[in-house]
């Protein structure tokens, strides 16, 4: 039986219930965690600030699962977990003082800046968990599924409708007023030079390519650490330190 064949039947309703809920109870350890790590962060913190619009929309994704929002519950859990364990990993690595993917570096170094505004910290984090973390969680998914990454478009594609929350989430509770619509502020100007969507593609994209070098592991690794450090570029422009 051909692997797209295997996770094709594993999809079949009333299959699989226990991992479903054994994989819903991870949803909801990760929330829980996420929660604590908010409850021990000052508010200012630049980690708490992105952690806080994140939890909010992993809330909204759990809320999802339970309601049987997507087509495979299962596929939808597992990449929601795997995607969400590597920023907790990323947590755990600075708080070790050990050495975080560099895509998170930026966002742990500046994370107490006087100079940095909220609505950087938050968007920095997006960067780094969805330009990154995404295309590598849905890489483990497939591995950990048995499938392909076309298996999980549709998977890949809620949990990435309801990010884009994040997005109008920091633009309508971060930004500043109105008077930062002007085109030459820098604040304004660094929050129009990033999409979410973009990055959404960009992940689906690197995604696709990591899974087809999965026979090459040395290529592999190269290019995914070219793609840490090439998001991680772009969350250092992002948190550039701006005047009052």
């Amino acid at each position: 039986m051909a692997q797209s064949e295997r996770f094709a039947e594993s999809r079949t309703p009333g299959r699989g219930v226990d991992g479903v809920v054994a994989r819903m109870r991870a949803v909801d350890d990760v929330v829980a965690r996420m929660r604590a790590l908010g409850d021990d962060l000052p508010p200012r913190d630049g980690v708490a600030v992105f952690n806080r619009v994140y939890l909010s929309v992993t809330e909204e994704v759990g809320r999802h699962l339970g309601l049987g929002a997507f087509p495979d519950t299962r596929a939808a859990a597992t990449l929601s977990i795997r995607f969400a364990e590597r920023y907790l990993a990323a947590v755990d690595a600075a708080a070790e003082e050990l050495r975080p993917p560099a895509c998170w570096r930026p966002l742990f170094q500046y994370r107490h800046h006087p100079g940095v505004r909220p609505m950087q910290f938050a968007l920095a984090g997006i960067n780094a968990h969805i330009g990154y973390d995404l295309a590598l969680a849905l890489v483990d998914s497939c591995r950990a599924l048995g499938c392909e990454p076309a298996d999980l478009e549709d998977e890949f594609d809620g949990v990435g409708d309801i990010l884009g929350t994040l997005e109008e989430r920091i633009r309508e509770e971060l930004m500043p007023g109105p008077d930062l619509l002007q085109i030459g502020d820098p604040l304004t100007h660094l929050a129009g030079s990033w999409s979410l969507e973009r990055a959404r593609d960009g992940a689906w994209g690197a995604a696709r390519a990591l899974w087809a070098l999965r026979e090459l592991p040395c290529v592999a690794q190269e290019f995914g650490e070219r793609l840490d450090e090439a998001v991680g570029l772009v969350g250092r422009i992002l948190l550039t330190p701006l005047p009052d």
